[in-house]
């Protein structure tokens, strides 16, 4: 039987987003998204941002995973990060990174592993992430061995905004991981972004019915009108 690969011509890549129509074309996304009315609302005062796997693997146009959509969320990414660090709120960016040993079925699934020392293995330089913390993953899961969880009681955080890529693998996967362990958690609509508009859609949708409420990075950064700092 022939493995899957991550360029199988059944999962097209579309540039569904751009830096000029991402604003338009994630609020008509949103709109269209349901809202669980029983959901938590965001709070600015308790919230942590994460930023997942912005790696150059996955926004450079030579690599075999770029992204097409993905660079055009980096300025919201941007001024999330802002916001939160304005508000002298905690966030991290994951870096993912494995080798053969221990990515387990991944292995199988992907042509090529995203091994640690990869030339395009670093997080995307033009995102702000030079004084935040990097933690660095092996799998799907930010929370599957490591520290997340930890670094998050520790700062007495209750709500988590997922930012990054890829918006139905590890976005997805987190943001589940995240509900299981008591958090209430916010997606970034033009914060996140996938292969095509398909997958990227389908995935708010099915987060939205069960453990996570999709926003838009305006009415994120709406909620840190007072500073907390």
């Amino acid at each position: 039987m022939k493995k899957p690969v991550s360029s199988s011509p059944s999962i097209p890549r579309e540039k569904y987003f751009t830096r000029d129509t991402i604003a338009a074309s994630a609020a008509s996304m949103a709109r269209k998204l349901p809202l669980n009315r029983r959901a938590a609302a965001f709070s600015a005062a308790n919230s942590a941002l994460l930023i997942i796997d912005m790696q150059r693997y996955f926004l450079s146009e030579s690599s075999q995973a770029f992204l097409p959509a993905a660079p055009a969320i980096v300025p919201s990414i941007n001024a999330l990060i802002a916001a939160f660090t304005k508000a002298c709120r905690p966030l991290w960016f994951t870096r993912h990174g494995n080798d053969p040993q221990e990515s387990g079925p991944m292995a199988a699934w992907w042509r090529e592993l995203l091994s640690r020392d990869h030339p395009l293995g670093h997080i995307e330089a033009s995102l702000d992430f030079h004084d935040h913390p990097v933690l660095e993953k092996t799998q799907y899961d930010a929370f599957f061995k490591t520290d997340l969880e930890a670094r998050l009681r520790q700062s007495h955080v209750q709500q988590l905004v997922i930012t990054g890529v890829a918006t139905h693998l590890c976005c997805e996967t987190t943001a589940r991981s995240a509900f299981m362990r008591g958090f209430s958690v916010f997606m970034a609509v033009d914060g996140t972004a996938t292969w095509n508009r398909a997958l990227h859609y389908a995935s708010l949708r099915a987060l939205a019915h069960a453990c996570a409420v999709p926003l838009l990075t305006r009415d994120l950064i709406f909620a840190f009108a007072e500073p907390s700092c």
